[in-house]
């Protein structure tokens, strides 16, 4: 991790604990997703999440969650870039 700090699209500094709306997702990112869980992923586009972590690279990490067909709960935790995200 570098001593950068992390910034959102407007230039504001992000945390830990920090509310960020994402704002988008590269393409390239959701297709890594299988078809089924697509639309699950692009609906993040939008919607506001708690930074929770930040990886090894120093990204924030947010967390979605769902449940599946038969009421078992998934999750997701992705890392945001920069431009991906806008602190609330």
């Amino acid at each position: 991790m570098s001593n950068n700090q992390v910034v959102d699209c407007k230039n504001q500094t992000v945390h830990i604990g920090d509310i960020v709306r994402v704002v988008s997702l590269s393409n390239e990112f959701i297709e890594n997703f299988p078809a089924d869980e697509r639309i699950l992923i692009e609906s993040m586009i939008g919607q506001f999440f708690k930074v929770i972590d930040m990886d090894e690279e120093g990204q924030p990490c947010v967390v979605r969650e769902w449940h599946d067909e038969q009421g078992i709960m998934q999750t997701h935790v992705i890392a945001l870039e920069s431009d991906e995200m806008e602190k609330i």
